[in-house]
């Protein structure tokens, strides 16, 4: 073969995922009173923005999730050897602004580095000058050239998109009709936010072509294809680090809030004493500790991605034990008032077994509590990667995350000229990504809370 798949630890549990996160569609799709909510939020126009604005970042994070080594050309005809470098079809995919390196930093856009240089003219004399890009704007003659190439193929490149984006919009429209009817309401897709989306992707992803469109960094690697693989690494943690939190946290806060007790003594003992602990110091110690393990066993790696891999797996898994205590309290509270509601008061008399009475009653109160806590969890775990990586104890330095770019940009803001670029894409990504999680979740909320009025 001309490649060899590789499934890393944390594909392993991302297919774990989408495969719990089928079997609860399929099972959703049963239920008509679990489906109504979720009809509720498709009616939601905001919902429907956040949930398009998530499906692409979901996109990109799952093609950088499917890795492969490729062959190398074997001289002697022996055995097919791989490359030790580990792929993703994203990569492939985007393969120019991955091996499309500069010498050093380019502003956006730009034509010639950053920086002046000393290089010799035509006529033999050295003289300190911006020297031109090997490939941001080579195809032009002259950089005057820049800004009106620049403005045609932006334009081009958003009525392409466009032009998709309305294929799309008209094929989903005529579908619509036999498939769009709910039981409470139309659902209106939300056709003027993918037109502008659709506008902007094809815009970048023509100046991509032959710009790099959030320049470069140190060592010329292209900020956008950094920011765009950074993004695997924000979900990645944020999501693997959920299937740890969640079980935790609804086992242990349900079981406190309805048995009482010396059960509840004890877990609340329990996530008190963590909460004590500060956060910072107990996940840097258990992350120093995994560091010097994986140090002094470096046989159990063939690649450098399979290590970094099983580190970043490591921090989902200490962010996930010391994470859960919040969710934990909030599930204890709620469910001592549902205790004592008179329908479960009742369901006891009659001599309910308590697993059919947290299954039935229980469950389905706190689900909206579970929903929006998980999302805005979610989004804190993607900035707490920043905040780690920027001290120097969240993922493992050679892999690309937000973090590490937040981390390679604090010393290029204090440049003369300040090298702001990489910063701001990293910041900008991340805002989006947690914007639109923190806005779906607020729908979502509203949609499963029972106590809201309906109409």
């Amino acid at each position: 073969m001309s490649f060899m798949p590789v499934i890393l630890w944390s594909d392993a549990l991302v297919f774990l995922l989408l495969a719990a996160c089928a079997a609860v569609t399929w099972y959703v799709r049963r239920q008509e009173h679990l489906l109504l909510p979720w009809r509720r939020v498709a009616q939601s126009g905001v919902a429907m923005v956040s949930l398009l604005v998530l499906s692409l970042f979901l996109l990109v994070g799952g093609l950088d999730t499917l890795h492969y080594r490729v062959a190398l050309q074997d001289k002697n005809g022996g055995q097919t050897v791989y490359s030790p470098e580990v792929l993703s079809v994203f990569d492939k995919l985007v393969e120019p602004l991955r091996l499309h390196t500069e010498k050093t930093y380019s502003a956006p856009l730009a034509v010639t580095l950053y920086a002046k240089e000393s290089i010799t003219d035509a006529q033999g004399r050295v003289v300190r000058e911006y020297p031109r890009l090997q490939y941001g704007g080579a195809h032009l003659s002259d950089a005057a050239q820049r800004n009106g190439d620049v403005m045609r193929r932006a334009l081009t490149g958003a009525l392409a998109g466009l032009l998709v984006a309305g294929v799309f919009c008209v094929g989903w429209a005529r579908c619509l009709p036999t498939r769009g009817e709910s039981g409470g309401g139309q659902f209106c897709p939300p056709y003027r936010s993918m037109l502008v989306i659709a506008a902007l992707i094809g815009m970048t992803a023509n100046l991509a072509a032959v710009y790099h469109v959030l320049g470069t960094d140190k060592v010329g690697q292209d900020v956008l294809y950094l920011a765009l693989k950074s993004i695997r690494t924000g979900l990645i943690i944020g999501t693997v680090t959920t299937l740890v939190t969640l079980p935790l946290a609804l086992f242990l806060g349900v079981a406190a809030g309805y048995f009482r007790g010396w059960v509840d003594d004890v877990i609340q003992y329990v996530y008190t004493v963590l909460s004590s602990i500060p956060s910072v110091l107990l996940i840097a110690a258990a992350v120093l500790m995994m560091q010097v393990t994986i140090d002094t066993h470096p046989d159990w790696f063939d690649t450098a991605a399979s290590r970094a891999d099983l580190r970043l797996v490591f921090l989902c898994l200490i962010l996930g034990m010391t994470s859960w205590t919040g969710l934990c309290r909030l599930l204890r509270g709620e469910t001592l008032k549902l205790r004592e509601m008179e329908y479960i008061q009742a369901a006891q008399s009659f001599g309910v077994s308590s697993l059919r009475i947290l299954s039935r009653h229980i469950m389905p109160n706190v689900m909206h509590i579970i929903l929006i806590a998980l999302v805005m969890d979610f989004s804190a775990l993607v900035l707490a990667e920043a905040v780690l990586s920027y001290v120097g104890v969240g993922v493992d330095p050679s892999m690309i995350s937000f973090g590490t770019m937040i981390n390679g940009a604090r010393l290029e803001m204090a440049r003369e000229p300040m090298v702001w670029w990489a910063l701001a894409a990293a910041f900008g990504f991340m805002l989006v990504l947690v914007l639109a999680a923190n806005l779906f979740a607020d729908a979502v909320r509203d949609a499963f809370d029972p106590r809201l009025n309906r109409t």
